[in-house]
């Protein structure tokens, strides 16, 4: 069978059962979960892993999973993956009422598009044609926020990243795998569907905690020390130094309060911040750190209070292989026709598919499929066909061009990626980002 008819094979099946792979990102949307929390997420994709015949492995890194689709014979794996949890956005149409918790971010699509991939490589006549495994993970936990739920997760031992896919480098779950591959949705990109290429953002996280004194907010302030006007001094230290990023660093810094205090008729003892420190480059991240480090520092000397500095390890810079993103995009232009897609720049976001990129060759593409504002009350997939079916086709396509001809080209494009890491250096490297300091102004 020719490539180009078994990849045409492939559509027809994924267009036949389409409406499998559809529902269950629909019922993905209507149960959401952040990250470490998505039981029943885990579950509907379990039953449609049974459901089936492919063989998995559950309760990765808390909820993951894994699935194998088995050539035969020996070869290159290429991961597709699809990201479990979702954000948590009051007031979206689709957020728990319980937990605000909603797909503004859709990554309940891509658990359709990993589905319909399945679905598409299942075709008979298909996997006999290939060599080597494709892996369909389920990761949790991508969006990385509950900073402080997510910290206490750690001090219980029962993970030790904040986010999923670091969970499973360390676990060993992408040990078997050369290549990985996942599609985002995305807003409107003008006339073109697939927004390809480009670079993401490193970050770590700090959870921070100031110690005050409580007193009678009324009657004795004089005898308290407010953990808030710490906190608030330091916020403003912190944006004074913005004037100081370079600009080809791409830094974004943005704290939240989470605990103002506990009582309005006490001085506030006990205030929390959470907040990324995001840039191009690690060395700019950890650059950046240290100003803001010193703001907190500051803070808690101007009003004789403690505070205490967590920096947690986030996710390293992205970057998208070209020769695996060719490929794909040459499946696109097959698809859709040419012109269908937009290289990407800069991202000033950050995702941990960046960890993989450390260590394999992955592409990151971007489908329009969504309208609204990412994470926003109105982010919302307007297109299930094009959000679902069409990137499942492209990926699916990219699949039988790696793995075709004895895995020829994923052979060459695992062996000659330069990865920034070494797999034997990753762990040390993301641990050392990792510190605690107690300072007492």
């Amino acid at each position: 069978m020719l490539l180009s008819d078994t990849k045409q094979a492939v559509y027809n099946e994924i267009d036949r059962r389409g409406d499998e792979a559809i529902q269950i990102a629909k019922e993905v949307l209507v149960n959401p979960e952040p990250g470490f929390r998505e039981y029943k997420t885990a579950s509907i994709i379990a039953d449609k892993l049974r459901h089936l015949g492919i063989p998995f492995q559950e309760g990765i890194a808390m909820t993951g999973l894994k699935g194998i689709l088995e050539t035969g014979r020996p070869g290159p794996t290429v991961a597709i993956i699809g990201e479990l949890d979702s954000h948590i956005v009051r007031g979206h149409s689709n957020a728990d009422p319980q937990t605000d918790a909603a797909h503004a971010c859709a990554h309940h699509t891509q658990l359709g598009m990993l589905i319909a991939v399945a679905i598409g490589l299942q075709t008979p006549g298909i996997m006999e044609n290939l060599s080597g495994r494709i892996a369909l993970i389920a990761v949790p936990a991508e969006e990385y926020i509950e900073i402080e739920y997510r910290n206490d997760l750690r001090k219980q031992g029962k993970i030790e990243f904040l986010v999923g896919k670091s969970e499973f480098i360390k676990l060993g779950a992408f040990d078997d795998v050369d290549l990985a591959m996942m599609t985002h949705a995305d807003n409107s990109m003008g006339h073109e569907k697939f927004n390809v290429g480009g670079t993401f953002n490193a970050m770590v996280a700090k959870q921070i905690r100031f110690v005050g004194l409580s007193a009678h907010a009324g009657s004795e302030p004089h005898v308290g020390i407010n953990a808030l006007n710490a906190a608030t001094l330091a916020l403003n230290a912190i944006h004074a130094h913005r004037e100081t990023f370079r600009n080809e660093d791409y830094i974004r810094v943005h704290p939240i309060i989470t605990r103002g205090g506990g009582a309005v008729s006490a001085v506030p003892d006990d205030v929390r911040i959470e907040t990324f420190i995001r840039g191009r480059t690690i060395d700019a991240v950890l650059s950046v750190c240290k100003k803001i480090d010193r703001a907190l520092r500051a803070g808690a000397m101007a009003m004789d209070a403690t505070v205490e500095i967590t920096t947690l390890p986030g996710v390293l810079p992205l970057q998208n292989d070209i020769s695996f993103q060719n490929l794909h995009t040459s499946n696109v232009d097959q698809l859709l026709g040419k012109g269908n897609t937009r290289p990407r720049g800069h991202e000033t976001g950050s995702s941990d598919m960046g960890d993989l990129s450390s260590i394999m060759p992955i592409i990151h593409p971007f489908i329009a499929s969504a309208t609204g504002r990412s994470h926003g009350v109105d982010y919302l997939v307007h297109d299930y066909d094009l959000g679902v079916l069409t990137p499942a086709k492209s990926m699916a396509a990219t699949v039988l061009d790696l793995l075709s001809d004895g895995a020829k080209q994923a052979r060459e494009i695992a062996r000659s990626y330069n990865a920034p890491l070494e797999r034997t250096d990753y762990l040390s490297t993301v641990r050392g980002f990792a510190s605690e300091e107690t300072f007492r102004g």
